[in-house]
């Protein structure tokens, strides 16, 4: 246990490089789930070690690490509980902080969800379009049963009709592909290990440029595709928007120009990046990522089947059994 249980802790300081570049080298679609699937993977991994260290802690880590391991463990044993047992009380404080930090996100995504669902319900709806008032130009895609298309007043009047079509088909690919929840992993994981961080950005680039293929795919054209996603980032970005859902997917965020000149075809390698789109070096990625995700769960589960033997064992010496 003494190594294996920080294996979940340190191997994202190579997973996490490791999948942006393989992202990059991915299509949008299979970019956005790699990268989802990697944080969660690391995540869960990470709470698995401080909860496995956690149950290392106090009278009971003490008797059951170091008095009552099984014979011939010597001083490895002894090193265990030198390193285990001090570092207890330590990895409870940061999963109880891990935990509570989890349980507050994912309240407060769900109380904003609450709320502008309460808010579009106030207005008319066309099918799974809601028009806002505001004079603030947005757009956003509002996750539910049923998803709804969220836009408002200054934003119909900053696009012609066959932008706002494009628009709308962005937005209902977000729906569509339940990016909000791809986006609120991306969050709690964070909360788990900070280098997971690094993982967010290129998530909701991923996952925008995802939408962006779907909604060129459904009007038919790209240039009308990218002009509409253009025009309604200037417009947004030139007036105060209002409040709107953190994990609620907008086409007017992120790197917009790098988006608009992959759907122009005059910028492929920015899905594609010169010198990691050849086939052996994104198989080398791949093969060091999918060993970091390895590695980090098979320490956690070594951890635990170690955990485990080292109480069975003290509850067969234990005097009177």
């Amino acid at each position: 246990m003494i190594f294996a249980v920080w294996l979940p802790l340190v191997m994202p300081l190579l997973a996490v490089p490791t999948a942006r570049r393989l992202a990059e080298s991915l299509p949008p679609r299979a970019a956005a789930w790699l990268l989802a699937g990697c944080v969660a993977a690391l995540a869960s991994c990470t709470a698995a070690a401080l909860g496995l260290l956690t149950a290392a802690r106090g009278d009971c880590g003490c008797r059951l690490v170091a008095a009552f391991r099984p014979p011939g463990a010597g001083a490895a044993g002894r090193d265990d509980a030198v390193v285990t047992v001090p570092a207890a009380p330590v990895a409870g404080a940061l999963l109880a902080c891990c935990a509570f930090a989890v349980a507050r996100r994912a309240l407060r995504h769900r109380a904003e969800l609450r709320a502008a669902r309460r808010a579009a319900d106030a207005h008319g709806l066309a099918g799974d379009l809601c028009v806002l008032p505001e004079a603030a130009p947005d757009a956003y895609a509002l996750p539910g049963r049923p998803g709804r298309v969220v836009v408002t007043a200054g934003m119909l009047r900053a696009l012609p009709p066959a932008e706002r079509e494009a628009l709308f088909a962005h937005e209902r690919a977000h729906l569509a592909g339940r990016h909000h929840l791809f986006l609120l992993a991306a969050e709690l994981a964070a909360v788990c290990h900070p280098l997971l961080r690094e993982l967010r950005s290129p998530l909701a680039y991923a996952l925008e440029r995802w939408a962006d293929e779907s909604a060129a795919a459904r009007v038919g054209d790209r240039q009308v595709t990218a002009r509409a996603i253009g025009r309604a980032a200037l417009a947004a970005r030139t007036h105060a928007a209002a409040p709107r859902p953190s994990a609620a997917p907008a086409a007017t965020t992120g790197p917009v120009p790098r988006r608009v000149a992959a759907l122009l075809g005059s910028d492929r390698a920015a899905d594609r990046p010169r010198g990691r789109s050849l086939p052996g070096g994104r198989r080398l990625i791949a093969a060091t990522l999918l060993a970091c995700v390895a590695f980090s769960a098979a320490g956690a589960v070594d951890a635990a089947a170690d955990l485990h033997q080292t109480v069975e064992t003290a509850q067969g010496e234990q005097p009177g059994r």
